[in-house]
């Protein structure tokens, strides 16, 4: 049987940069979305292409925001990228903004079939959906799990793509395997399970996949939660995949990395919630391809 750590989703070759689409929101105000994936790619060796799936004043965790949503211009954005032979290494999607986004993602699994599927279903947290997601949107979110080569959901998100109930806290060891392997059912290749936490002091992310046994990361679980963690944890974990890192190898730099950030965001003022401060850390990311 094989392990994560001997599963390699992109080689990488010499100083050429993979390029790819990122399929999330933009926010002016808090630390999220493509406000995190295009510097934390770009610093991890990456060419990132963005397709803003909605534009946002600030992220949905404050009281008061302005949202513009995008849908009806993505179909020309990327048919402008077909003209110019815009060319893929990579699909990532994040948070999507209308049920009708996730054709747009299709589209771009179509024209670019050699692309990296990599999901990373921003729907919800701690057993809530966020408020502008539709049960329309959730179903065609379950659509993207089937062939997707990295699915990176936290454990409210898992739920609701699998309709299985929310375990709250303390999930068993069963409940974690069963919610794992009914998203490889649904298609998925490989799953990280981020951010289960026990109150034992420690969280865990959990390694799945269709040709290697369920595995886990343990680290010492913060007193605290940040706004902007899961999208700061799937580009670290990305751009390791992008730089030739093996799948366990990618999601620990992923978790240490994130761990870092948060350690330096309770030393900046608003940080409950702005969220996570991931510029301090940018050298972590340099680090995978310095040696190119």
């Amino acid at each position: 049987m094989n392990s994560a750590s001997t599963l390699v989703l992109y080689t990488r070759h010499d100083a050429y940069i993979p390029r790819i689409a990122a399929i999330h929101d933009l926010c002016g105000y808090g630390k999220c979305s493509l406000g995190v994936a295009i510097p934390v790619l770009s610093a991890g060796g990456c060419d990132v292409c963005s397709v803003p799936t909605s534009l946002f004043s600030a992220h949905t965790g404050y009281k008061v925001f302005y949202r513009h949503d995008t849908t009806a211009m993505l179909e020309a954005y990327l048919d402008a990228w077909q003209q110019e032979d815009v060319d893929l290494d990579g699909v990532y999607s994040g948070f999507l903004g209308s049920a009708e986004q996730v054709a747009t993602i299709k589209r771009l699994y179509a024209e670019y079939p050699h692309a990296l599927k990599l999901v990373d279903p921003v729907m919800g947290d701690g057993g809530k959906i966020y408020p502008t997601y539709t049960p329309e949107l959730c179903d065609a979110m379950r659509t993207l799990v089937h062939g997707a080569d990295l699915l990176t959901p936290n454990m409210t998100e898992a739920c609701i793509l699998t309709d299985i109930a929310y375990p709250g806290t303390n999930p068993s060891d069963e409940k974690v395997a069963q919610i794992c392997n009914a998203l490889l059912k649904m298609g998925a290749k490989n799953v990280v399970l981020k951010g289960v936490i026990r109150g034992d002091g420690y969280i865990r992310d959990y390694l799945a996949g269709q040709d290697f046994e369920l595995e886990e990361i343990c680290s010492e679980l913060l007193p605290f939660m940040l706004h902007g963690t899961g999208d700061l944890y799937a580009s670290c974990c990305i751009a390791a995949l992008m730089s030739g890192r093996d799948f366990r190898s990618a999601a620990e730099f992923a978790g240490n990395t994130v761990r870092k950030a948060m350690q330096i965001t309770t030393k900046q003022p608003h940080y409950l919630d702005r969220g996570v401060s991931f510029e301090l850390v940018l050298s972590e990311l340099t680090s995978l391809v310095s040696a190119l």
